[in-house]
């Protein structure tokens, strides 16, 4: 088969960051979606009305139910962000399956573009101590170094490669087998509050959780910034989490 295409890879072409981006897309998610379907229980088709009542009493009944594990309230509610992380990140986000919905690029339809993760100074990256029981501490300026330079230079060999079989005309589902798991992607995450709590739960360190967790630096980064919106959209869910030890109901 002919050639199609040249390769046009040079350092100067490759992006490199060290951030993830998550944008709140649309929700339809509020406190008051919660009390609805909790009161429905008790006050049928009158539990809309309910909505205007004491939000003191209001406040009480979603700490009630956060405490007491009734999930079900807090599923009635959406949110889709927009995420770019790197692919090892959203490997480690396709595990959350109940009450998630995704979409990623396609590396079958779309040549992927050449953006990579390299770690910055704030990245902690020597791990102490025994599988279970570890910390990670940071790493020295020579360490730092050497992370930057080799992830650079792997990075602008593996697509160097991934280019040049395109260009040979091999299919986009083959090419992208040379590529890296640093490489960016990208991908609509929808979700309920439920859902996303039991992600934070496992995904963030805080000082509040009840159940402590060790997740990887970067998917946290991500349940960081998709915490921050939720937090605006549904102040009393989120403060009844916080105060029940951040285990999802």
């Amino acid at each position: 088969m002919g050639r199609t295409r040249t390769p046009v890879t040079t350092p100067e072409s490759l992006t490199f960051r060290s951030d993830v981006t998550v944008e709140l897309v649309k929700s339809s998610a509020s406190d008051a979606d919660v009390l609805f379907a909790a009161r429905v229980s008790t006050a049928g088709e009158q539990s809309l009305d309910e909505l205007k009542k004491d939000p003191e009493r209001s406040k009480g009944l979603i700490n009630f139910l956060m405490r007491d594990r009734h999930g079900s309230p807090f599923e009635h509610n959406s949110m889709t962000f927009f995420i770019s992380a790197p692919i090892f990140v959203f490997r480690e986000f396709m595990r959350h399956r109940v009450g998630w919905s995704y979409n990623e690029e396609s590396g079958r339809y779309r040549e992927l573009q050449p953006v990579f993760y390299v770690p910055d100074e704030s990245r902690k990256l020597v791990q102490q101590g025994r599988p279970g029981k570890y910390e990670f501490v940071q790493g020295t300026p020579a360490q730092q170094e050497a992370v930057t330079s080799a992830l650079q230079e792997s990075y602008e060999q593996s697509y160097t490669a991934y280019q040049k079989l395109l260009a040979e005309g091999v299919a986009r589902e083959v090419a992208r087998a040379a590529l890296p798991v640093g490489l960016y992607s990208s991908m609509y995450a929808t979700c309920n509050a439920r859902s996303l709590m039991h992600f934070l739960g496992l995904r963030t360190q805080h000082e509040l959780a009840k159940v402590p967790s060790f997740p990887q630096r970067e998917i946290e980064m991500v349940g960081e910034k998709m915490e921050a919106e939720w937090a605006k959209l549904m102040p009393l869910t989120y403060a009844a989490f916080n105060a029940n030890g951040r285990v999802a109901p």
